[in-house]
């Protein structure tokens, strides 16, 4: 169990995942990003119903990595350090896909969702340290890191709500947690984002068995880019 102990009056629920049900979570949000990237390269955004599911893969996905560093122990184990170069690794690879498949703002920008991550994941790191200098460095990142990455700070606050409730339940981080996601209304135009709260809710109450597949999913973005791209430069 990850929540802290919290004053009764103040407890919220805890989400409890095992590693399979965290697998689960994971493989919701490449189906909701798949179909959404479906949508918006190959079908011109045509299906408003696989547009609002994309809404689903940012806070899933977030949530998957707030979840995993919000476990005891993580700045301990090394999860950062291990974590942080396999994001950006793999930013990069997807990079000349992402903005081949155009939809973005000027050229390379914003960043595509591994930046995102990784920048969600370092601000993370610098909060877990828990000293001054690494918190003021953390509103920094956050804040200049927000200006480049895709979905800019509505996503990163997401992330870090979701930690923040990861780690101690109480109502007001999860009053948090709703408003930051709600805040991707400024992106996407809609609060379909929001629906993935309760579905996380659901997930935890499912008994599921999955081998992890750590690379799968790193491998996956980039693969999944060129391969949209291909079909697309081949119908087009």
């Amino acid at each position: 169990m990850i929540a802290r102990t919290a004053p009764a009056l103040l407890r919220a629920p805890a989400l409890v995942f095992t590693d399979g049900g965290v697998e689960t979570v994971k493989w919701f949000a490449l189906a909701c990003m798949l179909l959404d990237h479906v949508n918006k390269y190959l079908l011109d955004g045509a299906e408003p119903a696989l547009f609002a599911l994309g809404r689903f893969a940012l806070p899933l996905f977030g949530f998957a990595l707030a979840y995993n560093l919000a476990r005891p122990g993580a700045l301990a184990r090394g999860a950062y350090r291990r974590l942080l170069p396999r994001l950006a690794a793999f930013g990069v690879i997807a990079s000349p896909f992402f903005i081949a498949l155009g939809g973005l703002g000027w050229g390379w920008w914003p960043l595509n969702i591994m930046f995102t991550l990784f920048v969600a994941a370092a601000v993370l790191w610098l909060l877990e340290v828990r000293n001054s200098s690494a918190i003021a460095g953390a509103i920094v990142l956050f804040l200049v890191g927000g200006l480049f990455v895709e979905f800019w700070w509505p996503a990163l606050a997401c992330i870090v709500a979701a930690w923040l409730y990861c780690r101690r339940a109480t109502w007001l981080r999860f009053v948090g947690w709703i408003a930051a996601t709600g805040s991707l209304y400024l992106i996407n135009d809609n609060l379909w984002a929001l629906a993935a709260l309760p579905a996380l809710f659901l997930l935890a109450r499912v008994s599921v068995t999955l081998p992890r597949m750590r690379w799968l999913f790193y491998l996956f973005y980039p693969a999944h880019l060129a391969v949209l791209w291909v079909i697309r430069e081949l119908i087009s």
